[in-house]
C-alpha cells in the first residue's frame, strides 16, 4: 500500500484530502503522516509533500496555484521580471485567503484553477495579461528554445491573447539563446530593423545578430563575466574586426537598465555603416 507521501508525489506533490481519500488514504493515515512530518497540512483539507516548492505552498495558502512569472520561473523559463513575490492564480470565482506574511500577487483570470503549478502554456497567456508584449515575447522564445511549447499550444496561445498581440507569436523563434537576445530583437524590430539571428561567420564563429553587412551585435548574460569568458569574447571581436566587422557587445545590465544607451550605440553604428557604403 502506498504511503500518503507516495500518493501525494504521484499527484504532483499537493492534493486535497478528499482526493487522497479516493486513493485509499484514510483520514487517520493522513493525520499520522502529518504528525510524523512526512507530509504537511497546508490549510484545512489541503496537503503537500515536504519536497514541494515553498512558493507553491505559499500559493496554496493564498488560495490558488503558482502562476504567471512565478510558474514560468519554476518551469525553467526565462522571465524578465526578477521580483520575488509569488504570482497566484485565484480564478474569477476564487477568493484570496489571509495568511501570515502574505506577499502574493493575486490574479483573477478566467478558467479552472489547478492545484500546485500552472502549466507553461497557461502561464504565458497570464504573463501577457499581466506584463505585456515584451515580457511575453522573451519568455515565449525561451520556452520555444527549450522545446517546452508544442505547435498546437502555440496556436491556442495565439487565439487566447488579444488580437493586437498575435503578431508576437508569429515573430517568435526557437533559436534565441537567452531572454536578452529576445528583448534586443523585439526592441529593434519595433524600430524597423531586420536582424539576421545566430549567424555563422567564417573565422569568427556563431554570433548573436548581424545588422546589414558588417555590424555584429552580441548580448552577454549575467553569468558571462568570468575572466576566461571575457578573454574568449575579446578574441572573437578581434577576429571579427580582422574580416571587416564592427562588434557591439552589451551586458545584461545595459539591455535591462540602460536601453536608451544601447539603442543610441546601435543607431550610431548603423548610420556609420550607411555613410561608408
Amino acid at each position: 500500500m502506498l504511503s500518503p507521501h507516495d500518493v501525494l508525489t504521484t499527484l504532483g506533490g499537493i492534493a486535497r484530502g478528499t482526493t487522497l481519500q479516493s486513493f485509499g488514504v484514510t483520514r487517520q493515515r493522513l493525520s499520522q503522516a502529518t504528525r510524523r512530518g512526512e507530509i504537511q497540512r497546508v490549510r484545512p483539507g489541503l496537503f503537500a509533500a515536504i519536497s514541494v516548492r515553498s512558493d507553491v505552498r505559499e500559493a496554496a495558502l493564498h488560495g490558488g496555484a503558482l502562476a504567471c512569472t512565478s510558474a514560468l520561473r519554476a518551469h525553467g523559463i526565462w522571465v524578465l521580471d526578477d521580483g520575488t513575490r509569488p504570482h497566484v492564480w485565484i480564478g474569477r470565482r476564487g477568493r484570496r485567503l489571509e495568511h501570515g506574511g502574505c506577499r502574493c500577487v493575486s490574479h483573477y483570470f478566467r478558467g479552472d484553477v489547478p492545484l500546485g503549478l500552472v502549466d507553461i502554456e497557461t502561464a504565458l497567456i497570464q504573463l501577457h495579461n499581466c506584463q505585456g508584449d515584451e515580457a511575453f515575447f522573451a519568455s515565449l522564445e525561451s520556452a520555444l528554445n527549450l522545446r517546452r511549447v508544442s505547435r498546437s499550444a502555440l496556436q491556442r496561445m495565439r487565439r487566447s491573447i488579444p488580437s493586437y498581440a498575435r503578431w508576437l507569436v508569429d515573430l517568435a523563434r526557437s533559436d534565441a539563446q537567452s531572454g536578452l537576445e529576445s528583448l534586443l530583437r523585439f526592441r529593434l524590430h519595433l524600430l524597423g530593423f531586420v536582424l539576421a539571428c545566430q549567424v555563422d561567420i567564417r573565422g569568427v564563429g556563431r554570433v548573436d545578430f548581424v545588422v546589414g553587412d558588417r555590424l555584429i551585435i552580441e548580448v552577454d548574460g549575467q553569468e558571462n563575466h568570468t575572466g576566461a569568458r571575457r578573454h574568449h569574447d575579446l578574441m572573437r571581436d578581434a577576429a571579427a574586426s580582422a574580416v571587416g566587422y564592427e562588434t557591439l557587445r552589451f551586458s545584461y545590465a545595459q539591455v535591462i537598465h540602460s536601453w536608451p544607451t544601447v539603442q543610441a550605440a546601435i543607431l550610431g553604428a548603423v548610420t556609420r555603416e550607411h555613410d561608408h557604403a
